[in-house]
């Protein structure tokens, strides 16, 4: 019998205690499941124990049900939880944007080129400015203005084209809105959003100015799940670089929004690989 090509992933979580690797790989030994990737991590602050393994099926009539079934009485002694994925599965992606185009840009790109193992349903904006671009793409694009008066009716309908499209992630990609705390918990776990690292300093409109005028020597970005805390939720990726003295205002801008792009990239797949691990308000990513 011919190995099968299907990879799965599967993502496990429980209190920490002696054996919890032994008994998840002699069980993959004996089932006939050749590990390819495993990472585990053990938070001895929350006593919290983290593992992912991808691995493929040696058998060729493998089944996920089985999986489950046999590997629950491996499982309950150490009261853990845990979660089979297929890796081709390709979580749905709402993007929403305002009017700065780099991290879409950057987005649809990985996303056409399968950098991204994503679909792409549906893009949001307050602004109509960028429907050009998800046309090219051929993404349905729905113009949503906001105004204080008609924010909880907006959010209402981006919960609507969620449901609707069956969304499994959303991405804010430099969406220029304050989410409501209770379009936060309806998206809690599930969006991630992306902002300059300049944080809690040079808040408001032009932060880069505001850092060159201050004579920064650093710039950078931060990816984090979104929650009510206003950018303070459980971080997933962040990017730096250095600047100096011959940087001005437009340079920052430009190596700013080249580490939001790489930044919010990294902190997407690291999502839709099954890489991230909430563990308080922080998180656990076994990156690659």
């Amino acid at each position: 019998m011919s190995p099968s090509s299907d990879t799965w992933i599967v993502t496990a979580s429980c209190p920490s205690r002696l054996g919890t690797v032994d008994v998840v790989t002699r069980f993959m030994a004996e089932s006939a499941n050749y590990i390819n990737e495993i990472h585990s991590f053990d938070d001895r602050v929350l006593n919290q124990f983290f593992l992912r393994i991808e691995f493929t099926p040696e058998d060729e009539h493998f089944s996920p049900e089985q999986f489950n079934q046999h590997f629950a009485a491996r499982a309950e002694p150490f009261e853990m939880t845990w979660q089979l994925y297929p890796a081709n599965k390709k979580d749905r992606v709402a993007i929403l944007v305002s009017k700065f185009d780099h991290c879409l840009n950057d987005l649809l790109f990985r996303y056409r080129t399968g950098q991204l193992n994503i679909e792409v349903p549906v893009i949001i904006s307050n602004h109509p400015d960028l429907e050009s671009l998800a046309k090219w793409h051929d993404i349905p694009y729905y113009h949503l203005p906001i105004t204080p008066e008609t924010k909880r009716e907006q959010e209402e309908q981006i919960l609507q084209l969620v449901e609707q499209y069956q969304v499994d992630l959303v991405v804010l990609a430099r969406y220029m809105q304050v989410l409501s705390p209770e379009m936060c918990a309806a998206l809690d776990g599930r969006a991630i959003n992306i902002h300059h690292s300049l944080l809690p300093g040079f808040k408001g409109a032009r932060p880069y100015h505001q850092a060159w005028e201050k004579g920064v020597k650093m710039v950078g970005a931060t990816a984090h799940y979104v929650n009510n805390d206003l950018d303070e939720g459980p971080i997933i990726t962040q990017g730096i670089q250095p600047v100096d003295h011959a940087h001005y205002p437009e340079d920052l801008v430009s190596k700013g929004q080249d580490i939001e792009r790489i930044t919010l990239f990294n902190a997407v797949r690291y999502h839709v690989e099954r890489r991230v691990f909430l563990s308080g308000n922080r998180t656990v990513v076994f990156s690659n």
